[in-house]
């Protein structure tokens, strides 16, 4: 098959994953094979639940809490 002949979808999606492989290949991703901090998955987790239960922030309380500021 030709460039030619591709549609338009077919030739945005082979360009797409062109850019892709190559962006893949000259830069590498940082993170590759470190480890996350369990305390750092579960608080994802936790983030994770809440937005599935339809909150989407953190209370304000909590934050001073975390950054001890006060609060409860």
């Amino acid at each position: 098959m030709q460039v030619k002949d591709l549609t338009i979808d077919e030739l945005k999606t082979l360009i797409r994953e062109t850019v892709m492989e190559a962006l893949e290949e000259l830069l590498p991703d940082p993170d590759e094979g470190k480890t996350v901090k369990e305390e750092f998955k579960r608080e994802l987790l936790e983030t994770r639940k809440r937005r599935e239960t339809g909150v989407r922030a953190i209370p304000a309380e909590e934050v001073m809490q975390k950054l001890g500021l006060g609060g409860k």
